[in-house]
């Protein structure tokens, strides 16, 4: 990726994507307005398709640790039910908004206290689930051993593979929420991509070692999986249950560490939260957006407040579809990673072909290596949203096909139906507010 030239501290660029910056313009000026406006659509959408999947999975999570604490599924414990899930659901985005209404000073001490507990947390988890188990894994079986056990009806080990990167991938995503920021950064043009480079390279090694020492505490794969285990299916809170129930006679102590998740996840939706309002206003800035004019506004505290709502309400209209079909819902949250990868290759696509020669790189660049990173990013993706569109269940039915091509392609031909009927008429592209 190339950072642009767009000044420092209150640089003001349309926040799309870290690698076209000065090329935005560029872009501009060959006429592919039509390309940049998809790739807002696919980001704008998949932003709110992370909050909704991240916002969700805590209320599921709570749902799981009140079933623990109240004996577990084996012993009497309260299932909550999907409306009471959606009621957390909600409750959680409605904290979310309201965090995000404060003025950047409160966000920004958010922000360090979740980096401060999301890197405690994990280092203490990995450390004391494996501790604490009775039963641990040999390095062998940590190391080699590769489960084909499922009820999907997959068994290959190279299919299984590859549906496993899907969570990867997701993982992964949101890493562009540095550029979201840029223009309430200092320095953007070097914090910024220093920012996105830090983020992976902290999640793939805290990550790491986080997943390494959790299967340390795995013994019994299937059983993990079985929704007839105390935490009904829900492997990793029954491995802590487990670890904590084997040694101390009770799964407390487990309790207590998923409550240690739940924290680090609601940290990790307030920041999705602060994302997708900085998308929304930039997006509605540059007019591309319905009622653009009430959604770019700010505040006193230069906070944009009707995004924020905005971006809370439309990630709960999200989650309602998980009330009909749970299927319908994966669909929807699928466009969070196909959706945000698609997004970001494009600009990349364009800046390794059309802009090549015309991009200008601002003071943090690959040099010559940049071409060759781009295309192994745009090949990656187109790779990978292959990829994450086949079948995840055998045999294929209409409560196990894989509806991640339709979710993906309806939002496809939204996005170019709206350029064809309405947008081309109007659309001028991303608008600055700063000197070239």
């Amino acid at each position: 990726m190339v950072w642009g030239k767009d000044g420092t501290n209150g640089s003001t660029r349309s926040d799309v994507d870290s690698s076209m910056d000065t090329g935005h313009s560029r872009l501009h000026e060959l006429g592919y307005k039509q390309e940049l406006k998809r790739d807002l659509s696919f980001n704008i959408v998949g932003q709110w398709a992370v909050t909704t999947s991240i916002d969700f999975s805590l209320a599921q999570l709570l749902q799981v640790i009140i079933l623990l604490s109240t004996g577990g599924n084996n012993g009497g414990g309260y299932l909550a039910s999907k409306y009471v899930v959606i009621g957390f659901h909600g409750g959680i985005l409605l904290i979310h908004a309201i965090i995000n209404s404060l003025s950047i000073t409160w966000l920004s001490f958010f922000g360090q206290l979740a980096a401060i507990w999301n890197v405690l947390g994990v280092f203490v988890l990995m450390i004391l689930i494996p501790t604490v188990a009775t039963e641990r894994a040999s390095a062998d079986f940590v190391f080699s051993h590769f489960n084909t056990e499922n009820d999907a009806g997959i068994h290959s080990k190279l299919y299984i593979f590859v549906l496993g990167l899907l969570m990867s991938q997701y993982t992964l995503t949101g890493y562009d929420a540095s550029a979201h920021m840029t223009e309430e950064t200092k320095h953007a043009d070097k914090n910024g991509p220093k920012g996105i480079i830090s983020a992976i390279g902290v999640s793939i090694i805290a990550g790491w070692g986080y997943l390494l020492g959790i299967t340390f505490a795995v013994n019994n794969i299937p059983y993990l999986l079985s929704t007839d285990n105390d935490a009904g299916g829900y492997a990793i809170a029954e491995v802590f249950y487990l670890a904590f129930k084997s040694r101390y006679g009770n799964g407390v102590g487990g309790i207590i560490c998923l409550g240690v998740v739940a924290v680090a996840i609601f940290f990790c939706g307030m920041s999705s939260v602060t994302s997708n309002s900085r998308m929304a206003y930039a997006f509605s800035r540059d007019g591309a957006m319905p009622l653009s004019s009430l959604w770019h506004k700010v505040n006193k505290q230069e906070v944009p407040l009707n995004a924020v709502w905005l971006s809370a309400f439309i990630s709960f209209c999200m989650a309602l579809t998980s009330l009909g079909s749970l299927v319908a819902f994966q669909a929807m949250v699928s466009i969070a990673t196909i959706g945000l990868y698609i997004a970001y290759a494009l600009p990349i696509f364009f800046r390794v072909t059309l802009a090549r020669k015309s991009f200008v790189p601002g003071p943090f660049n690959l040099g010559r290596y940049g071409i060759l990173v781009g295309w192994v990013a745009v090949l990656w993706v187109a790779t990978i949203t292959v990829l994450f569109s086949l079948p995840v269940a055998y045999p294929i039915a209409k409560d196990t096909l894989n509806y991640t091509p339709v979710a993906v392609g309806g939002l496809f031909i939204l996005s170019v139906s709206s350029w064809i009927l309405s947008a081309r008429h109007w659309f001028k592209g991303p608008i600055t507010n700063i000197d070239t």
